[in-house]
């Protein structure tokens, strides 16, 4: 079994390979679903963890739907996520009408001309048909897959999972995640599901007079709740 820790922390990347994750897919502002992280905490992380550091090419919260523009944007953080050291990138563009934009081939073929992995991220759950949607994204090269199965968590969607990991695992890597906990996940593993994604971390109190967001930490008893079912 694969484990990814999605985490926003230099302490969730060290956490992740403390208990024996591969990966991480590394991220800012998770309360919108994850947006492009710094450079620094990039670099920060492939210096000082063990775990392979993938980074969410996001560039703003919102739909998946991006112009030229932003296309551009994402390739100078392709770039700038190959320069600190990242092992590959995430992310999913989509078109006018949620289905597999174009632009992903060039945003691709850019990540591999760095030869850096590429998981094509949730997004995949917004689409109105998600065979062609799968098959296109296999043919566009993509090394894995993350999907809730098309609901809000992947339990909700395991039969969509399920069902995508029978028909096209052995051409794509499908990574379940969204939901996972030590409770369900090993529902998905015996569903032949070998990539598990999930985020692990919890809300401390705050002293401050004014708020200035929640203070979060990572929750290693859930890494290791997860990882011990195996």
């Amino acid at each position: 079994m694969i484990f990814e820790v999605c985490t926003d922390s230099l302490d969730g990347a060290l956490a992740a390979g403390k208990f024996g994750a591969k990966r991480i897919e590394l991220c800012s502002a998770l309360s919108v679903g994850g947006l492009t992280p710094n450079y620094g905490l990039i670099q920060t992380c492939v210096e000082k963890s063990s775990v392979e550091v993938h980074v969410i090419i996001r560039p703003r919260e919102g739909d998946f739907i991006y112009n030229s523009q932003e296309i551009e944007i994402m390739k100078k953080d392709i770039e700038a996520a190959k320069k600190a050291g990242a092992t590959g990138v995430v992310f999913g563009v989509l078109n006018e009408k949620n289905e597999i934009s174009k632009a992903n081939k060039e945003l691709f073929d850019f990540s591999k001309s760095l030869v850096l992995e590429v998981t094509f991220h949730r997004a995949f759950d917004f689409v109105p048909d998600y065979h062609a949607a799968v098959q296109k994204i296999i043919e566009y090269g993509f090394n894995r897959l993350l999907t809730s199965g098309l609901e809000v968590t992947a339990i909700k969607g395991f039969s969509v999972i399920q069902e995508l990991q029978a028909t096209y695992g052995d051409k794509i890597q499908i990574m379940a995640g969204s939901g996972i906990s030590a409770a369900n996940v090993l529902k998905l593993a015996e569903a032949g599901i070998e990539n598990i994604h999930f985020t692990a971390r919890k809300s401390i109190p705050s002293t401050n007079s004014f708020s200035m967001g929640e203070n979060i930490v990572v929750d290693e008893d859930k890494i290791r709740s997860i990882v011990h079912q195996f």
